[in-house]
């Protein structure tokens, strides 16, 4: 059974490759060209949640909520063709029941041997949810395992992917489960003989009014082997909080609340993790809050005798047709510091935005809406509920849950 939604649904599949160029306040802004068009044909996945990874030869890698053989959602790969153009192919199609997971709601995650990880919200021994492994064959193909069946009232449910450390264990967050219904913080550990084994690090307790709660992103390492992450409610005004995690000396981990999100004013209800700069500060969005309500980007910055400061980047507004509103996704950091990120709703055409943020010389940030999704042309995705991927050469890779050619949701490249 599917779990609450943030993305409206209409339908999407595969065919052209089109060219679309947006104009910003009169200046050439930015080129889209759809690289992939989801069809409900049995044959392809349909309807994407999540974002893509890179491969160490530009092959781009995601999941499809719905769709494949059975219609359990699917793993695919597009790999650009050597005269222009991408081939998509299915790696894998979940099939549910006892044995495989169902509705992979998160994206993946290679670790340094070429293996993907991820998660699927249903399915499993206990139907609450697998993380499972795909492993390359030698002679081509991949090979699927479940690593790991989540099981109430323990971690259950998993929204969010999975972070892999440097020595191959998992982590990942489940939004509802533990002992007091808050979710928590899992560790997937690989056994010696053989197998995986989970541990919960932290048990979210949003009731006693300082903890967050419902945890809905994936978590980030900082330099000091720290996980971060952010809650979708909790903290001490309820609308959410931005989270730190430290490895104890003995065992164990230490929760600290870097920020308590307080409402209209301030960011509420953040649904994506954070992302870190070159500085060690932290970058992120609120789905609502900020001054209008619709959403805002802040950053969090250390205090030279310890705690954060949270400043608000941007609040998105509804403003006619001139700004995105509801960003779902985090955040991508360029290698010149400008910041991008989509929202679910608004722009042009009120169906979703690509947008850029700017460090000004003299201080604060600048918003320029690099793409406006459009529903009406039945060539271009919208409704991104994804964040975004940045190549070396500053192109940006993202997914829409729906519109393209078919409706079922589309894969795209914007050239800034």
């Amino acid at each position: 059974m599917r779990v609450k939604r943030f993305s409206t649904g209409l339908r999407a599949t595969l065919l052209a490759i089109f060219t679309v160029t947006v104009f910003v306040t009169g200046t050439l802004a930015a080129t889209e060209k759809v690289l992939h068009n989801f069809q409900s044909n049995f044959r392809d996945g349909f309807n994407p949640d999540a974002g893509l990874i890179f491969d160490g030869s530009g092959n781009l890698y995601g999941t499809t909520f719905y769709g494949g053989p059975t219609g359990g959602g699917t793993v695919f790969e597009l790999t650009p063709k050597a005269g222009g153009g991408w081939t998509e192919k299915l790696l894998y199609s979940f099939i549910g029941g006892s044995t495989d997971g169902l509705f992979p709601y998160a994206g993946l995650v290679f670790d340094s041997s070429g293996n993907l990880y991820g998660t699927t919200q249903s399915g499993g021994a206990y139907n609450y949810g697998t993380a499972f492994e795909l492993t390359p064959k030698a002679g081509g193909g991949w090979k699927e395992k479940v690593l790991h069946s989540f099981n109430y009232p323990n971690a259950a449910t998993p929204w969010a992917g999975l972070t892999v450390d440097s020595s191959g264990n998992l982590y990942g967050t489940t939004p509802f489960s533990g002992p007091y219904g808050g979710g928590t913080v899992f560790e997937l550990t690989p056994k010696a003989g053989g197998g995986w084994k989970e541990k919960v690090l932290h048990n979210f307790n949003g009731s006693n009014g300082k903890d967050g709660a419902s945890p809905v992103a994936g978590l980030i390492f900082d330099s000091s082997g720290n996980l971060c992450g952010t809650t979708l409610e909790g903290g001490t005004y309820g609308y959410g909080t931005a989270f730190e995690l430290t490895p104890k000396a003995g065992g164990g981990w230490t929760e600290k609340i870097l920020h308590s999100f307080g409402g209209k004013g301030d960011g509420s209800e953040p649904r994506a993790g954070l992302i870190f700069d070159d500085s060690g500060n932290l970058y992120g969005t609120t789905s609502s809050g900020g001054s209008d309500g619709y959403g805002a980007v802040f950053e969090l910055t250390p205090k030279a005798g310890g705690g954060w400061t949270e400043k608000l980047l941007h609040s998105f507004i509804v403003n006619g047709k001139n700004d995105g509103n509801s960003p779902v996704s985090g955040l991508v950091l360029d290698s010149s510091g400008n910041l991008y990120g989509t929202t679910q709703y608004g722009g042009t055409y009120y169906v979703g935005t690509v947008f850029e943020l700017t460090p000004k010389a003299g201080g604060g940030w600048t918003e320029k809406i690099v793409h406006n999704f459009d529903s009406n042309n039945h060539k271009d995705g919208y409704s991104p509920v994804a964040g975004l991927i940045i190549d070396a050469t500053g192109n940006l890779f993202g997914t829409t849950y729906s519109g393209g050619t078919y409706g079922y949701g589309t894969v795209f490249e914007i050239k800034p």
